[in-house]
């Protein structure tokens, strides 16, 4: 079990403990298809954060509750109502003219010539619209805190398999493409959508998903299009690794993520992490410079009692058990 004494706490989440060394994080907003708000992104990386340090975590499964959907990403109703998204129609500044001006001042001349004035109140000063500088510092804040929030399952050190069914749409996929593994119940859909909200995606997808699969023309396709695609499709892309179709759908699918979970909690949690965290590495950059951080990384970590124990127990055909890291 974790920690519970400092883990934390979120209503749009439940973190629980399912099997030894195994987390499970689930998305906690059924009443609105898991759809995210700000405070749900914002808490992610507290959460996996605090994970990723736990010495009794060393795997995690990532799903969303109730029947419908993984998520079904951004909540559009909440965030056109609020925040960095919307903007109303810059004003327009005041209109002032020497005809306008001359009203505030009027010079009047009284029978003997002498000249007095009536002075009107000021007008109120022009309204400017948003210096687009500050606004764009103001976008560039938000949607670089959106990122890294999400990128904090990606960074954290444990292994991270995702268990998708119902929607998962927009945000559903950045989250997916930060895990480790996916797999899907035979009900999944799936889309790109932010094209149809009017933007490019920019929280992970246009950067990972062409990474994750072999095909450049069929992540063109689903992200400049937003088309729904099925599992079969995303078995065949190698969007996900399996679509668990015994259990009933989601219920099946959390049965084998159960499974995957706890065969990779009963390995050195110094080799799953460490070959995590060479995989991660090794993505962004060529062989030769993978080769050599690996390298440098094993000379640390084969220093480890636990390469003994794996060969020990092997050799004598028994379950080796491996000290908390």
């Amino acid at each position: 079990m974790a920690e519970s004494s400092s883990a934390p706490t979120s209503q749009y989440f439940n973190l629980t403990y399912p099997l030894p060394y195994v987390a499970h994080v689930e998305i906690n907003r059924p009443e609105k298809l898991n759809a995210f708000i700000e405070p749900m992104w914002l808490a992610l990386p507290e959460i996996f954060s605090y994970l990723s340090n736990s010495p009794s975590v060393r795997a995690i499964i990532l799903s969303g509750a109730g029947p419908r959907a993984f998520t079904a990403g951004l909540d559009v109703a909440a965030a056109s109502t609020s925040g960095p998204l919307v903007h109303a129609s810059p004003p327009q500044p005041s209109t002032t003219d020497s005809t306008v001006n001359a009203t505030n001042q009027i010079l009047y001349s009284q029978p003997t010539g002498t000249p007095y004035t009536t002075q009107k109140p000021p007008p109120p000063p022009p309204t400017l619209p948003p210096d687009p500088a500050r606004l764009a510092r103001t976008m560039l804040n938000h949607i670089t805190t959106f990122q890294s929030c999400v990128s904090s399952l990606e960074k954290c050190s444990k292994p991270i398999i995702a268990v998708l069914h119902g929607y998962c749409y927009g945000l559903g996929i950045d989250l997916s493409l930060c895990a480790d593994v996916r797999i899907a119940a035979p009900d999944t859909k799936f889309a790109v959508k932010e094209v149809d909200i009017g933007l490019a995606a920019d929280i992970g997808t246009l950067s990972r998903l062409g990474k994750s699969v072999a095909s450049a023309s069929w992540v063109k396709d689903v992200c400049l299009t937003g088309r729904e695609f099925d599992t079969a499709e995303a078995l065949r892309m190698g969007f996900v690794s399996s679509v668990v179709e015994q259990g009933g759908g989601k219920e099946g699918c959390m049965a084998e993520a159960l499974r995957w979970a706890g065969l990779v909690a009963e390995k050195s949690p110094v080799a799953v992490q460490g070959t995590k965290e060479l995989l991660n590495w090794s993505r962004d950059r060529s062989v030769e410079d993978g080769l050599r951080y690996t390298a440098v990384w094993n000379s640390a970590a084969l220093q480890t009692n636990d390469t003994a124990a794996a060969m020990k127990a092997m050799a004598g055909r028994r379950k080796a058990r491996f000290e908390k890291l």
